[in-house]
């Protein structure tokens, strides 16, 4: 399977037509959205320029989109939001939480952690494809180089839980690939000249991954 995972889109179309592109010449199986697909305006328009790329999309909000965006991303016919939920997709199980779960600085997206993480430990197994908007603390998360801005959250899961690869965004200056314990972690955010994360998925191997 074919994964092709982006994040911070905020809704340009500059980015979204390279998206498409990039799918016309990679030929994914399943897009995979890590959050903010919008900056607060046009969610129903991103959402049905995503829906309409023709492969089935699979995401999260991030800290840039408002609520109607998981809402928006159940509605359509090709998209689905990943949010406390498990969906399986040629096998494998997709599963994520939207929002921009406690980090170092401030956001409109929060969550209340002890809760949240007790129904995700219950989602996430180590087969299981986990995609949240921010990085793990620690891992790609580094801000202008200086100092880490990931969620301490996310990394708790992702050393607890143990899932096969970790998808996220959000730092946009960190795009890449790297291990949190036996989890690999692919920030595929498309800020700037960034263009996402092509990623081959074979039972039993580590993933190949791409970055565009």
């Amino acid at each position: 399977m074919r994964i092709y995972a982006v994040s911070d889109i905020h809704g340009h179309p500059k980015k979204l037509a390279q998206i498409q592109a990039n799918i016309a010449e990679n030929s994914p199986d399943v897009l995979v959205v890590a959050g903010d697909l919008t900056s607060y305006r046009g969610s129903r328009r991103v959402v049905s320029a995503l829906n309409d790329m023709g492969l089935p999309v699979l995401g999260v909000r991030g800290n840039s989109d408002l609520p109607v965006v998981d809402r928006l991303l159940r509605s359509f016919s090709r998209t689905d939001s990943l949010h406390l939920k498990e969906v399986r997709f040629e096998g494998v199980g997709f599963t994520g939480v939207s929002g921009a779960i406690p980090v170092p600085f401030r956001t409109r997206i929060r969550w209340v952690e002890t809760p949240l993480a007790e129904r995700m430990q219950g989602l996430v197994h180590p087969e299981s494809i986990l995609v949240t908007h921010p990085p793990p603390w620690g891992t790609l998360d580094e801000v202008l180089g200086k100092f880490h801005a990931g969620s301490r959250w996310v990394e708790g899961i992702v050393l607890k839980c143990e899932p096969r690869m970790l998808i996220c965004g959000h730092i946009h200056e960190r795009p890449g690939v790297a291990h949190l314990g036996r989890t690999l972690v692919v920030n595929c955010n498309v800020a700037g000249r960034n263009g996402g994360a092509m990623i081959d998925l074979e039972k039993g191997k580590e993933p190949l991954v791409r970055m565009l």
